[in-house]
């Protein structure tokens, strides 16, 4: 599980180095977390792909700049592809549980956010099944 960094605990661990070949928005991303949160090897797996995302993010968002938002008098594909991108990222995010920062509790503990599976993801049609019955 993920700790936070400076909780009074030595970390014997060193920090995962940043992914190659990130740009200025995933390595903004990286640094923001990989600072704060030790990670484990399935929420640095999450991470890298959220950097690549981010980073996807902002050369389709670079690309709507250039070309407006129509192209040939249709939606630029661009456009589609953001939208996409944006919904994985937010998806890794929520993945990660980072916390939302001070909510004001007294306890001044970060609230983690979590969120269940939703729309396509969510599985239909199970329903408990009692074991006692024959």
């Amino acid at each position: 599980m993920r700790k936070p960094k400076g909780d009074g605990e030595m970390t014997s661990s060193t920090p995962e180095p940043a992914p190659e070949g990130i740009g200025p928005a995933g390595r903004r991303l990286w640094d923001a977390i990989s600072r704060e949160y030790e990670l484990e090897e399935h929420e640095l797996v999450l991470l890298r792909q959220a950097v690549r995302v981010a980073d996807t993010c902002t050369d389709l968002q670079a690309m709507l700049d250039r070309d407006g938002l129509l192209l040939r008098d249709r939606i630029h594909p661009a456009s589609v592809e953001l939208r996409q991108q944006r919904l994985l990222l937010g998806r890794l995010i929520v993945a990660l549980r980072v916390p939302l920062g001070d909510t004001g509790d007294e306890e001044d503990a970060p609230r983690t956010q979590y969120r269940g599976l939703r729309g396509p993801y969510a599985p239909r049609g199970l329903h408990a099944v009692d074991g006692d019955r024959a």
